[in-house]
């Protein structure tokens, strides 16, 4: 018996965590099906530190449900409260529509309230800096707050032009991508404080955003993707910032403006490879693609799934590529089918993800 339940089989099929699998249009990739996914939308996926041996996998949904999953086995714990996830090996942090945001403590299976804001949730992530250690979260109150968990009041709190859509931590940078197409840069060294605005390169709504970083292993930019099937790379000082920013199309149909119509749909995350540097991204098509932004070129896209990818994320070395197979509400809810299953697929990314020199 298991610290959050019984335990079951981790795929369906096949004899370790990468082995075989029927496939239909739900899994087109042939890739492990994790088994008990949530029974709701699936809204965030994330990986146990390196800090922790094995590769936990936690989930999110719009079920209320925080499901943590274990790599050769599933052990489902759900509180029915939250859905925005950060794991920090012994710790999960949660942030949702109701305002608030939590600390589950895995040893002793126990759930507190750390943070609280006058509008929804929509980030949550851990800084660990040299001099200081808090939560950073995001909110449609049009505030970024930070959190030391042993307080009910925040350590700091910054305004935000609009709410707050996305954002991503890399420390000692943080990015936040706002309503209204806003986009804030903050460096976290001694304390949190703004370093700059910058006009979005991209026309239509931000949807989610990932900061990658240098040979140095420094940050020093950031992929971010909007509802129009377009990522726009961007680094915060650049040699020439009319070359080396870009922005490229992704995540739509193969028809073309002038003939046939095409159809564009929402990029739902991105994730960078620890290792390589690549980057996945997910979207409403139902397709994932892997990219090389350096070498400015499409590494592989999936088969299109029967539903869009909502979420995605790599562990910590970079071999096991998650994503979440659930409805995105991109078309409405009118086209829900709450009898529609929700995935999550495992993929072995040791190889795909490694860097080319083709170029567009």
């Amino acid at each position: 018996m298991s610290l959050f339940g019984t335990a079951s089989s981790f795929g369906t099929g096949g004899t370790g965590v990468f082995g075989s699998t029927t496939t239909d249009s739900h899994n087109p990739m042939k890739d492990v099906e994790v088994t008990s996914p949530p029974d709701d939308s699936i809204s965030c996926l994330a990986f146990s530190p390196p800090t922790m041996p094995g590769n936990f996998l936690i989930a999110g949904s719009w079920a209320n449900d925080v499901s943590w999953l274990l790599s050769q086995s599933i052990e489902i714990y759900a509180d029915r409260n939250q859905g925005w996830i950060l794991c920090d090996g012994s710790k999960v942090f949660t942030a949702s529509c109701d305002k608030t945001a939590k600390m589950w403590d895995l040893n002793s299976n126990q759930a507190m309230q750390i943070a609280q804001h006058d509008g929804p949730i929509k980030s949550i992530h851990w800084i660990k800096a040299p001099n200081y250690s808090c939560i950073m979260t995001g909110s449609w109150d049009k505030t970024l707050k930070f959190w030391d968990t042993r307080s009910p009041n925040p350590m700091m709190s910054l305004q935000m032009p609009e709410r707050c859509y996305c954002a991503d931590v890399v420390y000692p940078m943080a990015v936040v991508a706002t309503a209204e197409r806003g986009l804030i840069v903050y460096q976290l060294e001694n304390q949190p404080s703004e370093f700059r605005r910058i006009d979005s390169p991209l026309k239509h709504q931000h949807r989610c955003v990932a900061i990658f970083k240098d040979k140095q292993n420094k940050p020093t930019g950031f992929a971010l993707g909007s509802i129009e099937g377009r990522v726009a790379i961007h680094y915060i000082n650049p040699p020439n910032p009319a070359k080396d920013n870009f922005t490229f199309k992704c995540h739509r149909s193969n028809g073309t403006n002038t003939t046939t119509p095409q159809d564009i749909y929402a990029v739902n995350a991105i994730s960078f490879h620890p290792v390589h540097g690549t980057l996945a991204t997910v979207g409403s098509d139902g397709r994932f693609s892997f990219w090389d932004k350096d070498a400015r070129t499409k590494l592989k896209t999936s088969e299109q799934l029967d539903q869009p990818i909502t979420a995605c994320c790599f562990n910590h070395n970079g071999n096991i590529f998650a994503y979440a197979s659930s409805y995105d509400w991109s078309k409405g809810h009118e086209y829900y089918n709450p009898q529609k299953k929700n995935y999550i697929f495992l993929r072995n990314a040791a190889e795909e993800l490694k860097p080319r020199n083709k170029k567009w």
